[in-house]
């Protein structure tokens, strides 16, 4: 299965030194490889941003220079009915 977040991420890795310089230990959101919120954690990052759009659409990133913050991958849960 392909990652749908692929590009946001991608993004972020080309990016990461401007926003470490920027945002450095905020979380970020990403989506359509643009920053649209930027937030002090990934539970707040989540809660607010799918009020306006669908999860799974945009990527939450924690900002830290090194590959640390990036090292694991989180899914979010979706009800079947």
């Amino acid at each position: 299965m392909d990652n749908p977040l692929k590009k946001e991420f991608a993004y972020f890795l080309a990016n990461q030194k401007e926003m470490v310089e920027k945002y450095n230990g905020k979380v970020v959101v990403i989506k359509d490889e643009k920053v649209i919120g930027v937030f002090e954690t990934e539970a707040e990052a989540v809660s607010k941003t799918q009020k306006d759009h669908k999860l799974g659409t945009f990527l939450v990133q924690k900002v830290e220079p090194g590959t640390s913050g990036y090292t694991q991958t989180f899914h979010s849960r979706v009800a079947f009915s």
